[in-house]
């Protein structure tokens, strides 16, 4: 472990593990990467990273434009010295209708913003300390309970929950709900052109549910509510803790999926 890493850590903290009813059970200690100092610039270079790495490489034919066989007629014709057809017409220049274009996109353009894998990691385990800090959370604009500590810990018992409508009666129970309300109410028509290629709709983030299995009954219960993403130790990315590397997501984890993430990410390790 870094000495300046130790040197900054914050104090350890405790959180309380809530049940379904939104009652105290037990209470816990956090695990080390919740007292991580929070580098904002290594999230944002991470996100961008990120968002890089989903793009994909586009380009055009070589022979775009290029098709038609046409040769100057030279001085003497006063028309322009560009390739012609025989009937007279322009083509295979930049600027005629139908030719080549100037500067085309190329497929061998480096597109992807690289990032060392330990300031990734250091990256992701300081995201996931910023949502432990209400003021990081508070300042992406999402709706806390004061009576909720960060993140949300809750027993196993998240997971099992099969169906919507008890999904929502905790999110009410717990006061959480009202966060999911701010995604719907926000929700709105994207300006520009892209409502017009699959992203009409622009919706803010809500709640990130952290299950410990991708086969729990609680994915699909819930996945479908304004905002809100549902994530694993497995999968779990900067793209999911910082959206628009901005960290402080509001985060509801349960037991078991708050064990495994200590145990895959551990400060000794960086």
């Amino acid at each position: 472990m870094y000495r300046a890493l130790i040197q900054y850590l914050r104090p350890p903290a405790e959180v309380p593990v809530i049940d379904l009813e939104g009652g105290e059970v037990k209470k816990i200690q956090l695990p080390e990467i919740f007292r991580v100092p929070i580098r904002i610039d290594l999230i944002r270079r991470a996100h961008h990273a990120a968002q890089t790495a989903a793009k994909q490489p586009q380009g055009r034919d070589p022979l775009a434009g290029k098709r038609r066989v046409g040769e100057s007629w030279g001085a003497g014709y006063s028309v322009a010295r560009v390739p012609r057809l025989d009937n007279g017409r322009a083509v295979f220049a930049p600027m005629t209708r139908g030719g080549r274009r100037t500067h085309p996109p190329r497929v061998d353009k480096v597109i992807v913003e690289a990032i060392n894998k330990k300031e990734r990691r250091l990256a992701l385990i300081s995201a996931l300390s910023a949502t432990a800090v209400r003021e990081y959370v508070v300042s992406r604009g999402h709706i806390v309970p004061e009576n909720l500590s960060l993140p949300v810990v809750v027993s196993d018992d998240l997971e099992n929950i099969s169906r919507a409508r008890d999904a929502r009666d905790f999110l009410v129970k717990t006061g959480l709900w009202s966060d999911v309300e701010r995604s719907a109410e926000r929700t709105r028509i994207r300006a520009g052109k892209g409502k017009r290629r699959g992203r009409r709709y622009v919706e803010p983030k809500s709640l990130l549910i952290v299950l410990s299995r991708h086969d729990a009954p609680a994915v699909k219960a819930f996945k479908n509510f304004p905002g809100v993403d549902v994530a694993f130790p497995g999968n779990l990315g900067i793209i999911h803790l910082a959206p628009g590397g901005v960290p402080g997501r509001l985060m509801v984890i349960s037991e078991s999926a708050l064990k495994a993430l200590a145990s895959k990410y551990s400060v000794s390790a960086l």
